[in-house]
């Protein structure tokens, strides 16, 4: 029964749920479902007719089923971007875990700034620290050193300006 029909039904099938995993795994069940109810069969019409109409119904269930949950929506990660490019979501979109390379990277400029900040002098080292390390505001900053919000500013950009420069000698 299976090899007599399966390529006809499958093929049935998957013109209807457009999906070959669906289509395979409701192939299977109509005729697990047609062989428990083969004493049922009453030969009022051809045998593949009822196989048919079995796997048509579980189709249209299949079908209904992701409908009313939107799933024919949604796309696996593991599924290939198109039919002729084998690429998969999941190699396309960027992971959430750093990769070695980019912990390296990171390291790496990390220490360049730390090396960048220890060339700088104690007014801009502190000044970018209480910025950047500490995130606080201009008008804490102000607070903190005594000095007025259009000094921080001022002091926060010639201190960036000398931090790039000093970082610019690495590359000379």
């Amino acid at each position: 029964m299976v090899s007599r029909y399966w390529d006809r039904i499958f093929s049935m099938v998957n013109q209807l749920l457009r999906n070959a995993q669906d289509a395979e795994e409701v192939t299977q069940d109509a005729f697990i479902r047609a062989h428990r109810g083969l004493a049922n069969f009453r030969g009022e019409s051809a045998f593949s007719t009822w196989l048919y109409q079995i796997a048509t119904n579980l189709a249209r269930n299949r079908y209904w089923y992701w409908w009313r949950r939107k799933r024919d929506k949604s796309v696996s990660f593991d599924a290939p971007m198109g039919p002729d490019n084998t690429t998969t979501l999941a190699e396309v979109i960027a992971a959430e875990v750093e990769t070695p390379d980019d912990i390296a990277v990171t390291r790496e400029f990390v220490s360049r700034i730390g090396n960048g900040m220890d060339r700088l002098g104690a007014k801009h080292r502190e000044i970018l620290i209480l910025r950047n390390v500490k995130n606080l505001s201009y008008e804490e900053i102000a607070g903190i050193l005594g000095i007025s919000v259009g000094t921080v500013k001022s002091r926060i950009a010639r201190a960036r300006e000398s931090l790039r420069s000093k970082l610019g000698e690495d590359f000379k």
